[in-house]
């Protein structure tokens, strides 16, 4: 029996059991409604501190991929207009070396002229036209293509510039080169020839930037998806422990509540000792 009226221990008990019993309820419901089981620093300081760090990685390498992304279209670009380039001069090639026959009239050579300088030309409308985000790769002083490739932002892939410009450093025919006589068309076709290499050489060393960065891509892909799922296993709730945690802690609390109305309810019995008998 309870002998005291100022003090009632059990009331006490029951008041912390309920106490602890209602936290853990608290605790259960915020991982079921956030889905995590740190969510701030008093949860666990520890993995909190960790897990801001790891989505720091997260957002940086979010932009490597966009850097790289951006540096793919443009080598796409510049390797479309080079291979179009490379085109045009073996049609050009094919037509300098007919108007190279000895045994061609003047008119033809002329009519074949007509054609060559169409085709000259549209290699600077390809080179003009090359360009991508404002930027263009292969025209006279054309700008590096260059990709973030760190999360921290300290490191890169850079491809050069290619000059496929004409009378630049790779297309040696020149804007005013033709075919109007039997001596242009020669020089043409060892001009065209030389051309031919520079731009295939050109061409191979943009390629094997765009390699690069498309393993580079693939690489940060996996990257970004490992450390998204290390920030998940620090972070994220197991929901079907939780909510059976969850029903456990509802039954406590209950469990608590009655305890405590029980102990409440006890000191009551004191009354009986004032009772007449």
């Amino acid at each position: 029996m309870v002998s005291s009226i100022n003090t009632n221990a059990g009331s006490l008990l029951g008041v912390r059991s309920l106490q602890k019993s209602s936290s853990a309820l608290a605790s259960s419901q915020r991982e079921l409604s956030t889905g995590l089981k740190v969510s701030s620093a008093k949860d666990n300081a520890a993995f909190f501190s960790i897990s801001q760090i790891l989505k720091s990685d997260i957002a940086g390498l979010n932009s490597v991929k966009t850097s790289i992304n951006a540096a793919i279209s443009s080598s796409d670009v510049a390797l479309s207009a080079g291979s179009s380039v490379s085109d045009l001069l073996l049609d050009l090639k094919e037509t300098a070396v007919k108007a190279a026959d000895p045994g061609l009239d003047d008119a033809s050579r002329l009519l074949l002229n007509d054609q060559f300088v169409a085709l000259r030309d549209q290699i600077s409308t390809v080179v003009e036209n090359a360009e991508f985000g404002g930027r263009n790769t292969v025209k006279s002083g054309g700008d590096d293509i260059v990709a973030l490739v760190g999360a921290d932002g300290d490191s890169n892939i850079t491809i050069d510039a290619q000059d496929l410009s004409l009378g630049g450093g790779n297309v040696t025919l020149a804007a005013g080169d033709d075919v109007r006589t039997l001596a242009d068309a020669e020089a043409a076709v060892i001009a065209i020839d030389e051309s031919l290499g520079n731009v295939s050489a050109a061409l191979s060393e943009i390629g094997s930037g765009a390699q690069q960065l498309e393993q580079t891509k693939e690489f940060t892909e996996v990257l970004q998806a490992k450390t998204q799922e290390g920030l998940g296993n620090l972070v994220d709730a197991d929901l079907a422990k939780t909510s059976a945690q969850f029903e456990a802690d509802k039954v406590k609390q209950a469990l608590g509540i009655l305890s405590l109305s029980i102990s409440n309810k006890s000191t009551s019995s004191v009354l009986a000792l004032f009772q007449d008998k």
